[in-house]
């Protein structure tokens, strides 16, 4: 079929990068970008992390859009519909619902990520966000500036990052987390552990293990009670429980729904002519060989430029794998992370967890080398990321560690020497 009309929907980085790669192939018919958002797209990653942080005088923060107006009209030639989630999906017909309108479609990329878990009973509450929007980030940035004391539910990477920006500001400032040990999911229990103690280490109050019984306040938050009894005085509550994929305006569509939108290896969700990317793609790794869903800056915008070329040119359609990779800013720390943390060992491979600012672990699966975990080992982490994506076995893995922990000794002992002298 001759694709003419090219639906996006999601005005997300994911989705950007769909619009972006169809212009850049040479597609010449029309495209529709649609978001729920009144926003032009914009980067997320900051929002929890420079875009917190403290300014001088009367400064700004820098709002993180992607592309001026100018460059969609004039560039990208694209149509756009935003503060209008789409609320249907009629793939028989070939149309996008969007309230009371249609949006017709020859191919179709479906990039409407996630939500932000939210809280219950909070609903009445100010002073209690989630941060996962532009508009929450706001929120949240407005109330520090107020000098806010802040309760973090969800010791996870988003959670972490505002706990980190009201420490840099010196509020006062708890996180809270239920299970007993934050990041399991993501890095496994071990190293887990180990990233959180960056809050202890710069004197922000961790709890772990314990739920919360309830959020109170007359209007307005004033504090958090915990299962065990514990009261926390609050004048602003971040609530980073994880996201879930927004996905309930597919019910009834036809398209299959598990965790996100259910994908092959080439983005395709079973239904001629519609492909997902992004937080919303539960599609199969061939790099990992297996099923994932990501919520990574990276993958989201490669996933949004390979479904875009499957779309409009299926009879050429390449598998998109990828070896996954994050980061994370704490304090004055970078956390980064490639490939799975679901492994067979987990092994400290360069500095000490408990005592040292850098340090590297990898990951086991079987015989071969699945992830990488570097604190403050920005030099380092592509490096095993090469290692994981040519499915590099353990013990090559290791040994490449230990050249890398002799040449570091190396550079050491010759800066000492060079400084004694």
């Amino acid at each position: 079929m001759n694709v003419e009309h090219l639906v996006v929907v999601g005005a997300s980085l994911a989705g950007l990068r769909a619009v972006e790669a169809a212009r850049k192939t040479g597609f010449s018919g029309s495209i529709t970008l649609i978001g729920a958002e009144q926003h032009l797209p914009y980067d997320r990653p900051p929002l929890s992390k420079a875009f917190l942080d403290p300014l001088d005088g009367d400064a700004r923060p820098e709002q993180p859009y992607f592309r001026s107006p100018e460059i969609y009209a004039d560039e990208l030639a694209v149509d756009l519909i935003l503060g209008e989630p789409a609320t249907g999906l009629d793939t028989a017909r070939r149309v996008v619902q969007v309230g009371e309108r249609t949006v017709p479609y020859d191919a179709l990329v479906i990039a409407t990520g996630a939500w932000a878990r939210t809280l219950p009973g909070t609903e009445h509450l100010a002073g209690v966000h989630g941060l996962r929007t532009l508009d929450d980030a706001l929120a949240v940035r407005t109330a520090l500036d107020a000098g806010a004391r802040t309760v973090v539910i969800g010791a996870g990477f988003i959670g972490s990052e505002v706990a980190s920006a009201a420490k840099k500001r010196g509020l006062d400032v708890t996180v809270v987390e239920a299970l007993p040990t934050p990041l399991v999911r993501a890095t496994g229990t071990r190293m887990g552990a180990a990233i959180a103690a960056l809050h202890e280490h710069n004197g922000t109050r961790l709890l772990c293990g314990s739920g919360v019984r309830s959020v109170e306040g007359t209007g307005r938050v004033e504090r958090v009670v915990l299962d065990d009894g514990t009261v926390l005085d609050a004048d602003l509550v971040v609530v980073g429980i994880g996201a879930t994929p927004a996905v309930q305006w597919l019910e009834g569509s036809g398209l299959k729904l598990d965790n996100g939108i259910v994908c092959d290896a080439y983005l395709n969700t079973g239904v001629d002519g519609v492909y997902a990317a992004g937080d919303v793609a539960n599609w199969f790794n061939g790099v990992l060989d297996r099923r994932q869903r990501l919520e990574h800056w990276t993958s989201a915008a490669e996933q949004g430029a390979a479904a875009a070329r499957n779309a409009l040119d299926p009879d050429h359609a390449k598998p998109y794998g990828t070896v996954p990779y994050f980061w994370s800013d704490w304090y004055d720390s970078r956390i980064q992370f490639v490939g799975s943390p679901q492994a067979d060992e987990v092994r400290l491979v360069d500095g000490a967890a408990d005592r040292d600012r850098r340090w590297v672990a990898l990951y086991r699966s079987g015989d071969h080398v699945i992830g990488a975990l570097a604190v403050n080992g920005q030099t380092e982490i592509m490096k095993y990321r090469g290692l994981i994506q040519r499915r590099a076995r353990w013990d090559e893995a290791l040994a490449f560690a230990e050249k890398r922990r002799e040449l570091a000794a190396a550079k050491a002992a010759a800066a000492q020497a060079g400084a004694a002298a």
